[in-house]
């Protein structure tokens, strides 16, 4: 979730009690120089043990022990770098720093591309063998049974080298889009209602799509989406280029899709994917009920797409940021003193960058690599709702990382983002229950519920439409169709109109819009959104049963966290109680949509009857 910057926020940046201590993972840019070289040192070290995996029990932990610590000592480093980059872009060596820690990564990850096949190799029987009769093995058991698991997919040593050294030429796509799309684009200037010229680039365009004034809006959607549709070819060879770079690895690798290849990984059964977009296809009336009642609120009954993001309730209220924590603190009470204690330890001991300051990376994100230290949150926190709530979504992550760490080893810590997005979504849940406990009127509770509302189509309806456009446009390639800018245009545009009710006349979709699909950079990211639809339907789930008080059911979530990645995420998530093949997840989600919009228009009905003198 992205917050802008502003000047509230932005008069606070310098403070040190609202920055991360980045001396929490090295004391000085000399100490990680020092760790860096350090590991590049070690990188032969990982020849020791090519060919010889299979000699015993104790060289196989001898070896894993040691990789294990490499990549390890790899995320620290790599994390130090990327953060330090991210609270200043400005400073050249940040960018220095973190371009060899890129160069460092790759040399690292050629290093280990035996290591697939020479377990293949050995054969299960051993492997399983050799489980057996060290007990100091468990924390790699799940990565060893993993890889034997996808063995049919795994290549032999020289073809393995040959993948992992073109992966960075695999990544030109991608590159080319980031580039062209936030460096080289020529943005166009318009004049806003009001006399105000605009230079019309991303920022701009997140910032005045949203204008209280309507022709303002129309005018900013045909100059930015007008734009966009100039560069519609290269666009269009850059995004067939990705595409063509997922088949070509799921063909190597002998998949039969790429939507196979990409879930495989986390052995996501495909029956998960198909059936998040089946139910959300068979539940658009309930997206549709969303946007007819977002004419009403907006007095507004020709709706198009350019009035999708005014909010629906405005108000003026401020959140600070000591009172952002506060209500953060207050709404995760439920799950218990301890949760509590350790989140507001980290609001205290600067585990976050919580303000906007010029060359601070926009945003917001956590990273929880840093295994033997704490997790970081960094935000661009804007004293604002929108702010608060992102607040309580990153937390989320935080403390997911925070459980994680705490209770697996290394190994088995760092989990999916098929199950990352789960605490970050319960928090907003317990969140919104909580403002709408304290809500001081009718007024307040509409701003709230509006606000979740619009929250629920952006990440769940929004994200299964991309999810649907993914697989429609690999499907396409995989079946010998020559991809183009203006095909995947008629794709999207396809989509587009039935998710938003285009021909029920629910909203009118421009023809011009249709090329949005250029303007997502997750399209880059094979198969990846899906992920924050799912994560949202099992975490409606879970924090219904949280908020109802049923028993056990605080403790069953928090397993799920402490969990990490010690199983698949799909298994962990049914240990939890939650099968995302069925329709039940998905159906909480609509059920919780309308229990909103339910709220929403009783309140509604009752202003309407009893207007305000």
């Amino acid at each position: 979730m992205l917050v802008a910057a502003g000047l509230s926020g932005a008069s606070l940046a310098e403070e040190e009690k609202d920055t991360w201590n980045l001396g929490d993972i090295y004391p000085t840019v000399d100490a990680w120089a020092e760790a860096k070289d350090a590991l590049e040192a070690r990188l032969p070290e990982i020849e020791s043990c090519q060919g010889r995996l299979g000699e015993s029990a104790e060289k196989l932990l001898e070896c894993s022990e040691m990789l294990s610590d490499l990549f390890k000592t790899y995320s620290r480093i790599s994390s130090y770098a990327g953060m330090a980059s991210d609270a200043n872009t400005r400073d050249a060596d940040n960018q220095r720093r973190r371009t060899e820690v890129q160069i460092l990564g790759s040399k690292l990850f050629e290093k280990v591309s035996f290591l697939s096949p020479e377990m293949v190799a050995i054969g299960g029987e051993t492997l399983s063998r050799f489980l057996e009769e060290l007990s100091a093995l468990a924390p790699y058991r799940h990565d060893i049974e993993d890889t034997l698991r996808q063995a049919e997919h795994v290549l032999d040593e020289e073809a393995e080298a040959i993948m992992a050294a073109t992966s960075m030429m695999r990544g030109t796509a991608s590159n080319t889009y980031r580039t062209l799309a936030n460096a080289d684009m020529p943005w166009p200037t318009i004049t806003l209602s009001d006399g105000e010229e605009v230079r019309l680039d991303q920022a701009a365009y997140t910032k005045h799509r949203a204008s209280d004034e309507r022709a303002d809006r129309k005018a900013v959607f045909d100059a930015f989406w007008g734009q966009w549709k100039s560069f519609e070819r290269t666009f269009g060879v850059t995004l067939a280029g990705q595409v063509h770079s997922h088949i070509f690895s799921q063909r190597q690798r002998e998949y039969p899709t790429s939507l196979a290849a990409a879930l495989d990984n986390n052995s996501i059964p495909e029956t998960v994917y198909r059936t998040l977009v089946a139910e959300t296809g068979s539940n658009l009336d309930t997206l549709h009920r969303y946007f007819r009642l977002r004419g009403r609120m907006l007095g507004i009954e020709d709706l198009g797409y350019h009035d999708i993001y005014p909010a629906l309730v405005d108000s003026d209220k401020a959140f600070p940021l000591e009172i952002g924590k506060r209500l953060t603190l207050e709404a995760v009470q439920p799950l218990g003193d301890a949760y509590g204690e350790v989140m507001g330890s980290g609001f205290s001991n600067r585990w976050m960058d919580a303000y906007p300051r010029p060359g601070k990376v926009s945003g917001a994100y956590m990273n929880g690599s840093v295994y033997d230290e704490h997790p970081y949150v960094l935000m661009n926190y804007n004293d604002d709702y929108e702010s608060v709530s992102t607040l309580a979504h990153e937390w989320g992550h935080a403390m997911h990382s925070y459980l994680a760490n705490q209770s697996q080893p290394y190994p088995t810590a760092r989990y999916s983002i098929f199950t990352a997005e789960i605490a970050s979504t319960f928090n907003e849940a317990l969140l919104l229950e909580h403002m709408l406990e304290q809500a001081e009127d009718d007024q307040d509770r509409l701003f709230y519920l509006g606000s979740a509302l619009e929250n629920l189509r952006g990440t769940y309806f929004r994200q299964t439409m991309f999810a649907e456009f993914e697989l429609a446009i690999h499907d396409r390639a995989e079946a010998g169709e020559a991809l183009t800018g203006p095909r995947f245009t008629e794709i999207y545009g396809e989509l587009l109109r039935r998710y938003h009710g285009h021909d029920a006349g629910v909203m009118n979709i421009d023809d011009l819009y249709a090329v949005e699909w250029a303007y997502i950079p997750h399209f880059y990211y094979n198969f990846y959104v899906y992920q924050y639809a799912t994560s949202l339907a099992a975490s409606s789930l879970l924090a219904e049963a949280v908020i109802q008080g049923r028993p056990g059911a605080v403790e069953n979530y928090l397993q799920l966290l402490r969990a990490g990645g010690s199983d698949y995420p799909h298994e962990l998530l049914k240990k939890a109680g939650v099968d995302m093949t069925t329709p039940e997840p998905y159906r909480a989600v609509f059920a919780r949509m309308n229990g909103i919009m339910d709220q929403i228009e009783k309140i509604l009905d009752l202003q309407q009857a009893s207007p305000a003198p």
